[in-house]
């Protein structure tokens, strides 16, 4: 049997806003192995490994938003830190335009946060230590332009249903001009930030329970066909064999076999 502890702890309330959830460590110590399905998320990962790496990634990386689903081998123990950043806060941290993270795994030595690894592994304090990095970053690291954090928080407040060019004229861009700068900061245009938005908030309705047609006109899809076509996309399977496979664990992924 697969078993597998977290603990979490409170970042520095400097650095809240710039993650989505609190930090969080998990290990585990026996693994049936197995693939994961991971649907595209508004989220940045950064995943440290105190041990081995797994999947064949490296032993500390960052992966950016992408457009698609991927699979993730998960064959043998494990330690990590597993660290979700919004875009704008991964820009900030990260030092570099999230368009480069696109659909992409970076290991944090070309970063130069090559050395985090063995600073949490040997650190008195990890999640302290943590914090002390991060702030530092976050000191020397570029700031988002204020029109694309407006943006940012309209998409996610409309559940990805805003109009792209009406948000545009409300910050007093063009179009062009805030997906160009958009894709810089976030990783992905707008509008496809929009459709993953609306399906994050989707997957989270079908997971709780009701009627797919009904949850899928409340998260803004003009019909199930319409959801349909963006589960083929984004998860590679159908809503239903979705729901089938989705663990009792806290990984957004799901067993792809």
């Amino acid at each position: 049997m697969t078993s597998t502890v977290s603990v979490t702890s409170r970042p520095t309330s400097r650095l809240r806003p710039l993650l989505t959830r609190d930090y969080v460590s998990f290990h585990q110590s026996v693994a049936d192995g197995g693939t994961w399905l991971a649907p595209p998320a508004t989220t940045v990962t950064v995943i440290i490994n105190m041990a081995d790496a797994f999947g064949g990634l490296p032993r500390a990386f960052a992966a950016g938003l992408t457009d698609t689903h991927g699979l993730v081998d998960q064959t043998g123990a494990f330690e990590c830190v597993d660290l979700k950043f919004t875009p704008l806060g991964a820009y900030r941290l990260l030092g570099l335009p999230m368009s480069e993270l696109t659909n992409r795994v970076v290991d944090l030595t070309d970063l130069g946060l090559g050395s985090l690894a063995e600073r949490l592994a040997t650190a008195a304090a990890p999640f302290e230590a943590l914090d002390d990095v991060l702030l530092a970053r976050a000191a020397a690291g570029p700031e988002p332009a204020g029109e694309v954090e407006w943006v940012w928080r309209r998409l996610h407040d409309s559940g990805g249903n805003a109009a792209i060019g009406a948000l545009a004229a409300e910050v007093g861009w063009s179009r062009r001009h805030l997906v160009n700068r958009f894709r810089e900061q976030v990783g992905l245009p707008p509008k496809t930030v929009a459709r993953v938005v609306r399906f994050e908030e989707l997957l989270r309705r079908l997971t709780t329970g009701g009627r797919a047609a009904e949850i899928a006109a409340a998260c803004g899809y003009y019909d199930q066909a319409h959801m349909n076509r963006d589960f083929r996309e984004f998860a590679g399977t159908t809503p239903t064999e979705y729901l089938a496979r989705f663990p009792s664990v806290q990984y957004p992924w799901v067993p792809a076999t």
